[in-house]
């Protein structure tokens, strides 16, 4: 057999070889395409389950405002000028007070309005009544949470304001005398922070009612639609209640099936003709009747599906010319030996140059996979941006508690500064002198507080340290001696043989014997005589410190929400329910214990529970 007939040969074989590795590659990938369903499903299965935490942020965002604010009309009815005024509407001079009254609590608690109704629905008193768009003159007998509340139960109802415009959620409680219901109190509070909230996120979020509506969204243009036609009897009940504005409840144009038991697919149309494509979830607020859900666009998992095609045909690629170079240099090894050596330098070129085609295929290969690599670094770096950036928005929420925190120290601030004047008329400077020290301790300690709460953002995890456990309580006492002095309240305080050193900060621990106190004090608001018992025990490696007022105690309910934010037994006014709950976690940071109870003789009590340290050496304290 001649050497021209067997080169052709082995080329038509290298041939066969190759379009049998083509062919396969091209299976490969048609498989891939006819699979790319299924691959995009489990991309989308797997987007909706990390979602799903941000669902139940958004539900326990709207359950936190509803529980907040659902005992508010409750309280604030019971207030004896509500009745009077109902009774009394011409009494000028008291519906002055009262409307001023219901402004004060409106500011101090973060309500939009309060408005006091009278048996026919005509407001009488309202938060707003200074406003051009005032409730006040307004009827509202038409509202369900009117007639609910008028009826002896509690209102609520979520509508658009025919006064002021302004989506919000009502509740309503009766304002009863000794005759019986005389009137209805209402409070509103809006839901436009919510909504601001979620338009940050790369989702979209909606809640509807019981009738379908959308009255909360991400994006306003869906206020009001419907995910479907509303029944003849919804329209009718909206239309009496003056719920919505009647023009703009129309459905948006969707087109939706199940996808599995916990998400469905969703396709709306925009007005603009763009249809755009989501997974589903939802979750119901069954005390509201209103169903939240979470639209999460799906592109994220087409893109992920088409980038695993897409990676899979490049390496496929990348073995059929590995495949293809390796057999093809087969053939040529074989042909190089049947071959004269007047064919080596020709051979060696077609090696050489296959060899560089290989390395910039590789080349190009390689860097697309970096390139991919770099996006995915660039996409989790951009997730973490995120959920710090919805981090420090939850840190907002905390501004509340610097208020609180700072109330005390500034009472005394006022407290010294007055008394520093009294003394400098009778002309004694070292009183006056005392009371300025006094001041700027507390100047020094608004600042640490102040500190302290700044570096939350951080969480730097203040030191804990050996500190002293008399000089927390000698602080804590002069902070609020001219809160018992006003009140007469006396201290009976247990004696300390020689210094208790403890593991702690001594600001943070000095904030929780203040708190502790001062509720105290405020527990005996209505005795002549009031007293508190202060005492420290021993006992193994920890010191029990425990406070004990001799007031009217509390109940089990109460004992087990001691510790909640936002929960507090004081009035109106009169506190937020952040101290017991700040006091605990910083007890907590001590590695500590804050307990709560009754005490068998009537009263209660709070223990704190400390680690003893050993005193620090003169050579670590310079």
């Amino acid at each position: 057999m001649s050497d021209t007939l067997k080169t052709r040969l082995h080329r038509k074989a290298l041939t066969w070889a190759v379009a049998l590795i083509a062919g396969a590659a091209a299976m490969v990938l048609a498989l891939l395409l006819l699979l790319f369903p299924a691959l995009e499903r489990v991309y989308l299965n797997q987007l909706g389950s990390r979602e799903a935490s941000t669902l139940g942020l958004a539900v326990e965002g709207l359950n936190g405002s509803l529980r907040r604010f659902e005992a508010l009309p409750g309280l604030i009815a019971e207030r004896p000028d509500l009745a009077r005024a109902l009774r009394d509407p011409s009494d000028t001079a008291l519906i002055d007070r009262v409307n001023a009254d219901l402004r004060r609590t409106a500011e101090e608690v973060g309500l939009s309005d309060i408005f006091l109704i009278d048996p026919d629905g005509l407001t009488i008193a309202a938060s707003n009544h200074w406003k051009e768009l005032s409730f006040v003159g307004q009827n509202f007998a038409y509202r369900p949470y009117f007639t609910l509340a008028l009826a002896g139960q509690q209102g609520r109802f979520f509508a658009l304001g025919t006064t002021s415009g302004e989506r919000g959620y009502f509740f309503a409680e009766a304002v009863r005398d000794t005759t019986g219901i005389v009137g209805v109190l209402a409070v509103k509070f809006t839901v436009d922070a919510f909504e601001a909230a979620w338009r940050d996120g790369t989702n979209d979020i909606i809640v509807q009612d019981d009738a379908g509506v959308i009255f909360m969204a991400s994006r306003p243009d869906w206020h009001f639609r419907s995910l479907g036609p509303l029944s003849d009897a919804a329209r009718d009940a909206i239309e009496a209640t003056k719920k919505y504005p009647m023009d703009q409840l129309l459905p948006l144009q969707i087109t939706q099936q199940p996808f599995d038991e916990r998400f469905r697919h969703l396709s709306i149309t925009g007005d603009d003709g763009q249809t755009e494509r989501f997974i589903v979830q939802s979750q119901m607020i069954p005390e509201a009747g209103w169903q939240v859900s979470l639209l999460t666009p799906t592109e994220q998992a087409w893109t992920r599906a088409m980038g695993t095609v897409a990676l899979t045909a490049l390496l496929l690629l990348l073995v059929g010319l590995i495949a293809t170079v390796v057999i093809q240099r087969r053939m040529q090894l074989q042909e190089r030996i049947r071959a004269a050596l007047s064919m080596q330098e020709e051979l060696e070129h077609r090696v050489t140059r296959r060899t560089a085609e290989l390395k910039e295929a590789n080349r190009l290969i390689t860097q697309e996979v970096e390139e991919r690599r770099a996006a995915e670094t660039l996409l989790r770096q951009t997730q973490t941006e995120l959920i710090q950036a919805g981090k420090l928005a939850a840190l907002g929420q905390m501004a509340a508690a610097l208020s609180h925190e700072f109330n005390q120290p500034l009472a005394a601030v006022k407290s010294f500064a007055r008394n520093a004047a009294a003394y400098l008329d009778r002309g004694q400077p070292d009183k006056v002198r005392q009371n300025v020290g006094m001041i700027d301790d507390m100047a020094d300690r608004l600042a640490a507080i102040s500190t302290h709460l700044r570096n939350f953002a951080r969480r730097p995890g203040e030191k804990t340290e050996p500190i002293l456990l008399n000089r927390a309580l000698d602080s804590a006492l002069i902070i609020l001696e001219p809160k018992m002095r006003a009140s007469g309240c006396r201290v009976d305080r247990g004696t300390i043989d020689g210094e208790i050193w403890v593991l702690g900060g001594q600001v943070r621990l000095q904030q929780v014997f203040v708190n502790l106190l001062s509720n105290a004090v405020d527990a005996m608001s209505d005795q002549t005589d009031p007293l508190i018992d202060l005492s420290i025990d021993l006992e193994n490696n920890r010191v029990h410190v425990s406070v004990r007022d001799r007031g009217t105690g509390m109940t089990d309910a109460e004992i087990a929400q001691l510790f909640d934010p936002f929960f507090t037994t004081k009035e109106p006014g009169k506190g937020m329910g952040l101290g017991l709950s700040i006091s605990y976690n910083i007890v907590r940071d001590f590695g500590g214990t804050l307990e709560g109870r009754n005490h068998p003789d009537g009263g209660a009590v709070f223990t704190v529970s400390l680690t003893l340290a050993e005193a620090p050496s003169m050579a670590a304290a310079e």
